[in-house]
């Protein structure tokens, strides 16, 4: 069941997108809601799974990791798939996981300082990985934009 937005949970999701760090008092300022209402609204739209945490975004280029790819991994067996998504969570430089159809079963984001170190990834943490058939990457050669997606 999805759940339903009204206006001011949309008012107040778009505050936080504009900036996470702002105080829910600057919310309520801003928008003329008590100070409550912004805490109990928030706190509904994070247990229900709408917000999913208000945390920084990282800009990995920034901290020393050039290089990026998304790589589509096919599998043994496709029942192995949630074996293989916790060994893939315990690899850091892997960011992203999703199920997909097509070619593959999974498809990954990986980051990495370069490219040494996204080959030492891929052949050494990924490709080892009990159930891996094969993988196939695409580098990534920067974002052109991400966002959420519109209320």
């Amino acid at each position: 069941m999805s759940a339903i937005l009204d206006e001011f949970d949309i008012k107040i999701i778009k505050e936080l997108e504009k900036d996470g760090r702002v105080p829910y008092s600057g919310i309520a300022s801003n928008l003329k809601i008590s100070n409550t209402m912004v805490h109990q609204r928030i706190n509904r739209l994070l247990e229900q799974g709408v917000i999913t945490g208000i945390k920084p975004i990282i800009n990995e280029k920034k901290i020393g990791y050039d290089w990026g790819s998304f790589t589509g991994i096919s599998l043994n067996k496709d029942e192995d798939s949630s074996r293989i998504i916790e060994e893939l969570k315990k690899i850091p430089e892997v960011t992203e996981c999703y199920y997909i159809t097509g070619s593959y079963t999974l498809y990954i984001k990986i980051i990495a300082r370069n490219h040494e170190h996204m080959r030492k990834l891929l052949y050494e943490k990924i490709d080892v990985i009990p159930g891996i058939a094969k993988t196939d990457s695409m580098i990534e050669l920067g974002c052109a934009f991400k966002r959420n997606v519109s209320l």
